[in-house]
């Protein structure tokens, strides 16, 4: 273990601006300066020997004037001293000044006063010299015995680390501890006993566990902990011991403390696979999310309970408590909501489908009377989507959730009522038995509807699916009702014209309600502000979306009325009546077209749109049974076979899914027979608690253990030349967010290097934690320096700096030696998520920073190409792969992906093969990124052009 690894006690920080002071005048002020002037000669006498002054002329004078003193900041700086003070001679012998010094703590051992006693036992934990100690132990063993709890738990930890270090020293610490466990009352004093029978005599351990197992639940929560792992770690090591132990973890399971539930909750999956066992832990992870507040440990509790769903015998116990699990959307928090509800998805069943339709139906429905706010929109969102796969997991469920998701299309939210739409229109499209009710429904809320998206899918939904006469004849009420009067230029001119008219119009309502209530732009309202007497509201919702100049509305209304009155003329036989329809339809068309060519609305119709009304009045005019085998059958099918690929590839996803999931054990795998086993192979899972300890240590790193390649080695950079006087090596180790710069400084002289200094700056966003303390370096020895960059966005960064020393003896200024840039490559930031195409369109539409980069490869397919790109970049393709498949000579993907700060990345991918230069012609096109913010989509452009071109081999 190198020395900047060893265990730090004591963290200190010193200002670096500051002069050194000399040794005299620290001499003078140690001996003969007031309290204060002692305490700050003390404190700087502490720097120096950190920053490695020797200052051996100091020790007696401190020992002579300072130890003696009764001042408790000054005992306080003097415990730091005395760690930190050279204690051996050269050749490794004991001081013979210490003699003293342990006999001023064997005094403060004795002392009244317990704040000093119990600081003194923390110190002696830190001693590494057995001469030191042993004169102490008599006094320490009497430190067991005294009044104060804070004294007696120091005595403890004093005594378990002199055994562990020198066991010589007090060969019966075991023994002692247990019978002071044994009487002992204190909640910490027992933990800390405990903690070190656990270590140094586990069997002690389980002996006081046995005698007092019944009484575990009531004990204080640190003790209980302790327990916990105990019983772990016997259990671990000896699978025999778990029936002596379960009913204790069970027990703690009702603990009133959550972190020892957890723990017990945690201990309890991993030694017993029984129902019972999952379920008692399950339910107590359940309690854990809904009493605790703090949203992080939710999160990390759900975690736990979608790891047990993984695994195939535990997920039908947690099926039964799909109900208790959705009692966690009481959570305000989106992202808890989101996770719980994709879980209950996971565990949905026949059996309790019914009552997990209903939790969701009432949640649907209080979201409606909940104040608005971003979050409820979302989760409304999110609700709609459960129940959408629900119903078409379990056609059955759809008749009781179309009524009420049916409500939502008049929402003033686009995206819950896009949702709603969707799952409707494959509704209307897989269960024909519904088809009735919910053309019923449409109806209902088609007035209210107030978004022009929702009311052209609407439309569109009507038009297809209205079979009968009077839905047909309803379709065109509703059409005629939100369009208002027809012709619309002359009525739209009529209401101008009468608008000179003051007490007519403007009394009816107030001026300052605008357009917002029919559904109108709200950005737009200063349009309509020039003319303050305008009456907009009065206008039904159609006419109001065609006024703002919206058209598209208009084309899709355009294609309803048109099959709609192709199946009218095929019902009715009246000639008449068909006649009156049909020309009902062509005047609605034709007034929307005279509309768009005048001056009323804010923009006039586009040409496609013109094109498209035309194209309807002409196929109405002429009704060929071709168009009416086009308007009918084609455009249902082409929706029934893109519904039938989205079913196959999300059956595809679930498959792959479970085969994940699926334990598959070779027929000549080892068997292992628990009682043929050694010890040390007992079981073959990893410690929970090493590994757990490992994580927050940021050490595992298990893929690189079982990937010779991916060696430490791979990720050294070399800073500086091997011919530098000062030779420096990092390796660079990248966490979540920040990253470890493990340093590796040479002195390649024959000179001592005094304040060797790494100096560090950054570029982007990232930011130097801590300046790295001045080392000095003796002739060709070496030091490891760490260094911590904290990252607080994904964009690639540089770390640049230099290394700063003085040679002792040489008068000249300080030495500076330039390292090479790091740069931190956005990669280690980036992984692949998935989003669904409305979510990708609307991003793609709010971010603002879009970066186009050329294709220019040596890539000469297509396919190879976006592959390769994809394994660049850490992203993932949203495209399907049946969409991707074949060739045509050119490809559009979207690509996809989240940085662990939660900020998006989208690419889209447009590539031709240019079949006129030849086969081998490398393929070309673009790439444009969309991101949040301007380093993201610069980081990953750069990233894309470095690895485009493919290395050979």
């Amino acid at each position: 273990m190198t020395a900047a690894e060893n265990v730090c006690y004591t963290l200190i920080n010193v200002p670096n601006d500051t002069e050194p002071p000399s040794e005299v005048s620290l001499k003078a002020d140690l001996e003969k300066g007031e309290i204060k002037a002692k305490t700050e000669a003390l404190k700087k006498v502490i720097i120096m020997i950190l920053n490695g002054e020797k200052l051996p002329g100091l020790l007696m004078t401190i020992i002579r004037f300072v130890l003696p003193l009764q001042d408790h900041t000054i005992k306080k700086l003097l415990l730091v001293f005395w760690e930190i003070v050279p204690k051996t001679t050269p050749d490794g012998k004991l001081l013979q000044e210490m003699i003293l010094v342990c006999d001023a703590y064997r005094k403060d051992l004795q002392h009244p006063n317990e704040f000093i006693r119990g600081s003194t036992l923390r110190f002696l934990c830190k001693l590494k010299e057995s001469e030191l100690l042993e004169p102490l132990m008599p006094a320490i063993r009497a430190c067991l015995e005294h009044r104060h709890s804070y004294v007696r738990r120091n005595a403890v930890l004093a005594i378990y680390t002199i055994y562990r270090n020198f066991e010589n020293l007090i060969p019966d610490a075991p023994e002692l501890i247990h019978d002071f466990l044994v009487n002992e009352k204190d909640a910490s004093c027992k933990r800390n006993a405990f903690m070190m029978l656990i270590h140094a005599d586990q069997d002690r351990a389980l002996d006081y566990l046995s005698t007092c197992i019944d009484q575990v639940h009531t004990f204080g929560d640190i003790l209980q902990l302790v327990i916990v792992e105990l019983i772990y770690k016997v259990c671990h090591a000896n699978p025999s011991e778990r029936a002596r132990f379960i009913r204790c973890i069970y027990n703690l399971l009702q603990s009133s403390s959550p972190a020892v539930k957890y723990e017990a909750a945690g201990t309890l999956v991993t030694l017993s696979s029984a129902p019972t066992a999952i379920k008692a832990a399950a339910q107590c992870y359940i309690d854990l999310i809904i009493k605790e507040s703090d949203n992080n440990v939710k999160l990390i509790v759900l975690d736990r309970l979608i790891e047990l769903k993984e695994h195939p015998t535990h997920e039908r116990v947690l099926q039964d408590l799909v109900m208790d699990i959705l009692r966690v959307l009481s959570t305000p928090d989106l992202e808890v909501r989101k996770k719980t509800l994709q879980l209950a998805l996971d565990l949905v069943s026949s059996r309790n489908v019914e009552e997990l339709v209903i939790v969701l139906k009432k949640e649907v429905i209080k979201t409606n009377n909940v104040t608005e706010h971003e979050d409820t929109d979302k989760f409304r969102q999110l609700l709609v989507r459960t129940l959408h796969s629900c119903s078409v997991r379990f056609p059955d469920m759809a008749a009781n959730v179309i009524p009420v998701l049916m409500e939502f299309l008049s929402d003033t939210n686009e995206a819950a009522a896009a949702d709603v739409l969707e799952f409707v229109r494959e509704a209307i499209q897989r269960f024909d038995n519904l088809r009735p009710l919910i053309i019923e429904k449409m109806l209902e809320v088609f007035h209210a509807i107030k978004t022009v998206k929702i009311y052209r899918g609407a439309l569109w939904i009507l038009g297809e699916y209205c079979s009968t006469k009077e839905d047909i004849q309803s379709v065109m009420t509703e059409v005629r009702r939100s369009l208002g009067e027809i012709p619309i230029v002359e009525n739209e001119i009529k209401k101008e014209a009468g608008e000179g008219k003051p007490e007519e119009e403007v009394s009816a309502a107030p001026a300052a309600k605008l357009v917002t209530e029919m559904g109108t732009y709200v950005t737009q309202s200063a349009l309509s502000s020039s003319r303050p007497s305008k009456k907009e509201e009065d206008r039904p919702p159609l006419r109001g979306f065609l006024m703002d100049g919206d058209f598209y509305v208009a084309a899709s209304l355009a294609t309803t009325l048109t099959k709609v009155a192709l199946r009218y003329v095929a019902i009715v036989q009246d000639k008449k009546r068909q006649n009156s329809f049909v020309a009902e339809s062509m005047l609605i068309m034709a007034t929307i077209l005279h509309l768009g060519k005048s001056s009323l609305p804010k923009k006039p119709i586009t040409d496609d749109d013109v094109d498209r009304i035309s194209l309807c009045l002409k196929v109405l005019s002429e009704c060929s049974p071709l168009m009416n085998d086009i308007f009918n059958k084609e455009c249902r099918k082409s929706l029934s076979h893109m519904l039938t690929v989205r079913l196959e590839e999300e059956k595809l996803s679930q498959k792959k899914e479970s085969e994940k999931r699926n334990v598959l054990v070779q027929a000549d795998d080892p068997i292992s027979f628990m009682q043929l086993t050694a010890k040390n192979e007992t079981s073959s899972k990893e410690d929970q608690f090493q590994l757990s300890l490992l994580a927050a240590m940021g050490t595992t790193l298990k893929k690189e253990a079982n990937d010779p390649m991916a060696s430490k080695l791979n990720k050294v950079t070399q800073l500086t030349g091997f011919s530098d006087p000062v030779y420096a090596e990092a390796y660079v180790h990248v966490n979540q967010y920040d990253i470890v710069l493990d340093v590796l400084v040479v002195n390649q002289t024959n000179d001592t290097l005094q304040n060797c200094t790494l100096e560090l700056a950054t570029l982007g966003d990232l930011k130097l934690v801590e300046k790295p303390s001045p080392l000095t370096l003796a002739p060709h020895d070496f030091a490891n320096i760490k260094a911590n960059v904290k990252v607080a966005s994904t964009e690639n960064g540089i770390i640049f700096g230099n290394i700063v020393y003085d040679v002792s003896g040489a008068a000249s200024d300080r030495n500076c030696v330039v390292l090479s840039d790091i740069h931190i490559d956005i990669m280690d930031y980036i992984q692949p998520a998935s989003c669904t195409d409305a979510e990708f369109r609307q991003m793609w539409a709010e971010f603002e920073w879009e970066n186009k980069v050329t294709v220019n490869t040596n890539i000469a397919d297509l396919n190879e190409y976006l592959h390769h790109i994809l394994s660049s970049t850490n992203m993932k393709c949203l495209t399907p792969e049946k969409a991707l498949s074949g060739f045509c000579g050119f490809m559009a993907a979207n690509l996809y992906a989240r940085s662990i700060f939660g900020e998006d990345a989208l690419a889209n991918v447009s590539i031709e093969k240019p079949i006129h230069l030849g086969p081998d012609a490398p393929v070309n096109g673009h790439i444009r990124i969309r991101a949040k913010s301007q380093g993201m989509a610069l980081s990953l452009g750069d990233k894309i052009n470095l690895s485009q071109k493919k290395t050979s081999a």
